[in-house]
């Protein structure tokens, strides 16, 4: 409950530490906890831009790191230009908030800064960024002259389209493993490098407390996709809550999938094909609280029809027969016939 806190905006706020003092613009505190540091440069100043901002909140860093120990945001702006980053973010990793209220862009017209405040910083928000959407990775860093490697902790902070899009993503999974609900969670698209590993991550951290620790099967469509993706997910289990686990044959995942909650368990599509040659994969579960998140939906979530096929010889490829088949889709239903399904996927798919 965001109005249970005590908020507190204050403008030069003086910070001594060995025996060298600073006072950035503006923090924001939360229960006495400074949480926010705005760097603001004049406007009229022409040599004021969001690098200068960037610059002096890394001179803050320098010489009173103290301040930063509980830090979840830098923000950055000339009046106009604002940005949003995490403490261990470079300049290009800070990013703009375009949206004040997550239904369309803010107009050209409104300084950057206004709905910057207005959409991310309001408590609501805010404190939804700070439980939800902020995750910590580690990542190898090689010295070109010394050739050196250092394993570096990133801080990575959601931007605006990956906040929005997982808080609908959200309500409609809700909605979709309700009692009466269609279990048709949705279909998120990302274009291509927008994050979209990190927000099925932010998507399954915030679901298993919103639906009450259910599993989440995560499905690739190759070993190397799932090594990534699972890869991304290790590294984010404070987030999480738990560790994931990669399924490593069928009877596997049937294992995992005989608890009766939690667990996050990651599986290629190529185990549900049924090995018998058959048109019925055999039922994993009848639990109604697993959800499935598709990667790359876009590829395999197709099927449910009946296709007469060509049965081929492998050496002759002489046509010996037709048989029935369906695709992916149908066989992983059949397998957990009262999950809640949602697809990512990095394709438009009005395509």
């Amino acid at each position: 409950n965001p109005a249970n806190n005590e908020f507190l905006v204050v403008n030069q706020f003086a910070i001594t530490e060995n025996n060298q003092s600073k006072r950035p613009d503006v923090l924001l505190f939360v229960n006495g906890i400074p949480l926010v540091v705005i760097e603001l440069k004049n406007p009229t100043d022409g040599n004021a831009t969001v690098l200068s901002a960037f610059k002096q909140i890394e001179t803050y860093k320098e010489i009173i790191p103290s301040l930063f120990a509980y830090n979840a945001i830098c923000v950055i702006s000339d009046g106009h230009d604002a940005k949003a980053g995490s403490l261990s973010a470079g300049l290009t990793r800070f990013m703009t908030w375009k949206s004040s209220d997550g239904e369309k862009d803010a107009s050209k017209f409104t300084p950057q800064l206004e709905t910057l405040i207005k959409g991310m910083l309001n408590k609501e928000t805010l404190l939804d960024l700070v439980r939800n959407f902020i995750v910590f990775e580690k990542t190898k860093k090689e010295d070109p002259k010394t050739g050196i490697t250092q394993i570096e902790t990133v801080k990575k902070l959601a931007a605006y389209h990956q906040y929005y899009a997982v808080n609908k993503a959200i309500t409609s999974t809700l909605e979709a493993a309700s009692e009466d609900g269609d279990r048709k969670g949705g279909v998120v698209w990302h274009t291509q490098g927008s994050g979209k590993s990190l927000s099925m991550v932010f998507y399954t951290g915030k679901l298993v407390l919103r639906l009450d620790n259910p599993t989440v099967v995560v499905i690739t469509d190759r070993n190397d996709l799932d090594e990534q993706l699972f890869g991304t997910f290790a590294s984010a289990k404070q987030l999480l809550r738990q560790e994931p686990v990669q399924a490593t044959s069928r009877e596997h995942l049937k294992e995992l999938l005989k608890v009766a909650s939690g667990g996050i368990v990651f599986t290629t599509i190529q185990k549900f094909l049924p090995t018998d040659g058959g048109n019925i994969y055999d039922q994993l579960s009848d639990r109604k609280n697993i959800v499935v998140i598709a990667d790359e939906a876009h590829r395999t979530q197709y099927g449910f029809e009946a296709e007469v096929r060509d049965v081929v010889d492998s050496k002759s490829k002489e046509v010996l027969g037709q048989r029935i088949a369906y695709g992916f889709a149908k066989y992983l239903r059949d397998a957990l016939p009262y999950a809640t399904y949602i697809g990512f996927t990095g394709t438009p798919i009005e395509k």
